[in-house]
């Protein structure tokens, strides 16, 4: 890149690296009562005004109410005899991270596909900032377009770039770019 950057980094810049630990444990708290499917009492890891941010398809959730009544429920509603399995956690500070993969039965409506029973991987990633032990700012990544193909339906119409790893279609070159 040529010429001024932007600058990186902001928000994780004077993390205090003193909580991690305090981290830890709020966020390992937090994963076992997703686990127990806890919804009513979760707020014992969230604060009440904490921002939950997701990729298109999940929305944006402000405070604890909107994350229980329009995130947890529809979730637990589409999907049943679900476990959460972080493949990697990373802690820093206030900080923390973490990817993997959730286990669950598609029982309930979701992106309007009717019910199947089928066995799904719901794939996502978590960024976590924790202040006082609650967790204030959640940024989330889900694959809802996993989760379709899996239930028969291809959000892209064909035009997922998958198309250019099977062969199936060129991928296209910026001009002069090589």
């Amino acid at each position: 890149m040529k010429g001024s950057r932007p600058e990186q980094a902001v928000l994780s810049r004077n993390t205090d690296m003193s909580k991690t630990e305090e981290t830890r444990a709020v966020i390992e708290g937090m994963v076992d009562g997703l686990n127990d499917h806890r919804i009513n009492d979760i707020g014992e890891f969230f604060a009440e005004g904490f921002r939950w941010m997701g990729n298109q398809g999940c929305g944006t959730k402000t405070g604890l109410k909107e994350f229980q009544d329009n995130w947890q429920r529809p979730f637990q509603a589409a999907f049943s005899d679900k476990v959460c399995i972080d493949e990697a956690r990373l802690y820093m500070g206030e900080w923390a991270a973490a990817f993997g993969r959730q286990e669950a039965t598609h029982s309930g409506t979701f992106l309007g596909i009717a019910p199947t029973g089928k066995r799904v991987e719901i794939r996502y990633m978590d960024f976590w900032k924790v202040v006082d032990g609650k967790i204030v700012d959640n940024w989330v990544n889900v694959d809802f377009a996993h989760v379709a193909a899996q239930l028969g339906v291809d959000l892209f119409n064909g035009e997922g770039w998958e198309a250019f790893d099977r062969g199936d279609k060129e991928p296209p070159r910026p001009d002069n770019k090589g």
